[in-house]
């Protein structure tokens, strides 16, 4: 796989909504590859495919050691609210609150083409519609409170 080159915020590319993948062919399994290897090597949560300059509708997510490849997500249903601080890949240095869902249920097409329905709370379901958002031209800093520089102490903070 290869490392492939964020769009940061400024870039129009990120403003647009993304195209739903009609097929998934080597091309899509090889852009899945490269997303979650430049999602890794950037120590990132989340990645959608808009951020690598490619408005397909595909995301990829690392939480607590595994790993999610989804095609066409979309979000079914939400449910309560909850603050958490979020951060960007495509906004290098910048923190922000955003209010999410405390679960949500997403569906999605796997990488084998078949369709798969899951449910997902807390950290998860920020990550999730966080990259949904992606999809959709949104940037979390759209919905951010306490837009601010990132320090010292919140990287301590992740530890």
């Amino acid at each position: 796989m290869a490392l492939r080159n964020l769009r940061v915020d400024g870039d129009e590319l990120l403003r647009r909504k993304s195209r739903p993948v009609a097929d998934i062919t080597e091309n899509v399994k090889t852009l899945l590859g490269d997303m979650v290897d430049t999602m890794k090597n950037s120590k990132g949560a989340g990645l959608a495919a808009p951020q690598v300059g490619v408005l397909k509708r595909l995301i990829v997510i690392d939480h607590e050691d595994e790993l999610f490849q989804m095609i066409n997500p979309e979000i079914q249903l939400e449910e309560g609210s909850q603050d958490a601080e979020e951060a960007c890949l495509s906004i290098p240095g910048m923190i922000g609150t955003v209010t999410r869902p405390e679960k949500l249920t997403v569906a999605f097409t796997k990488t084998d083409g078949t369709r798969a329905e899951m449910s997902a709370e807390g950290r998860l379901a920020v990550i999730i519609s966080h990259e949904v958002d992606h999809l959709n031209g949104v940037l979390y800093r759209d919905k951010a409170r306490n837009f601010r520089l990132r320090t010292k102490e919140d990287d301590e903070e992740d530890d």
